[in-house]
């Protein structure tokens, strides 16, 4: 690709991770539907995914004293069975009914944690639906590389700060990420030729967004920052709903 043909992705992917350095998440939720637009879907989902691993870890590492890797640990097996399901279900399901259901969902917790007001966790799941969460944040990666909102949506109920739960989501969201490399890597569904070139390139861009985006955040009150989270949530649920229509 020639340099001007840049210009374009490397605004869409500072807006996407400035997000992440923000809110912890989110990334994908800007950088899929509008890479989308110039590059097919597959390739953009496994540069998302590709971008999202290392982004995240210099995410944790900035904020490595706030990480719950406990609640990291609980989600493990969950997260591992979820993208060998979403490997299977790559071949088998019209996507637009998954993400219009998912997108669902998402705006549902946003608007639920808008209303309330109590600064601390709503009731945490229970363990079966933690771990049922936790294998869709693994089916949801490997289909669509946006599982960050899911991820937040089960740390909100575990953990009762803000500052936590930002540290933690992407930290998670490394480990949801190297997964879904294996099981696509291994299948062959990672076009290598674009995608490592398109990372290459991307990767400083996406550093300079986390980096940026996390000083901001400093500047941030907590409950200011949890109501952006809940706004995010919204919008990228229903951003996800609108791939029914398309």
């Amino acid at each position: 690709m020639d340099w001007h043909e840049w210009i374009y992705p490397a605004g869409v992917l500072l807006a996407g991770y400035l997000v992440l350095g923000i809110t912890g998440f989110g990334s994908a939720l800007v950088t899929v539907p509008l890479l989308a637009w110039q590059w097919p879907l597959p390739e953009v989902v496994a540069l998302a995914i590709l971008l999202d691993v290392p982004a995240s870890m210099l995410h944790g590492g900035l904020n490595l004293r706030q990480v719950r890797w406990r609640a990291l640990g609980a989600m493990l097996p969950g997260m591992a069975a979820g993208s060998l399901v979403g490997l299977w279900l790559l071949g088998q399901l019209d996507k637009r009914w998954p993400l219009f259901v998912l997108g669902l969902y998402i705006a549902g917790v946003g608007l639920r944690a808008l209303r309330q007001t109590a600064a601390g966790p709503a009731t945490p799941h229970s363990r079966l639906g933690y771990h049922l969460g936790s294998g869709l944040i693994g089916v949801i990666e490997v289909m669509f590389a946006t599982a960050g909102p899911v991820v937040l949506a089960l740390l909100q109920r575990r953990l009762a700060s803000v500052a936590e739960v930002r540290a933690t989501v992407p930290v998670v969201m490394v480990v949801a990420g190297s997964v879904a490399i294996a099981v696509l890597a291994g299948s062959g569904q990672i076009d290598s030729a674009h995608t490592l070139q398109r990372w290459a390139v991307g990767l400083p861009v996406a550093a300079v967004g986390v980096i940026l985006g996390n000083r901001l955040a400093r500047h941030i009150p907590p409950p200011v920052m949890r109501r952006t989270m809940a706004v995010l949530l919204v919008v990228s649920g229903l951003s996800l709903t609108r791939h029914l229509w398309l």
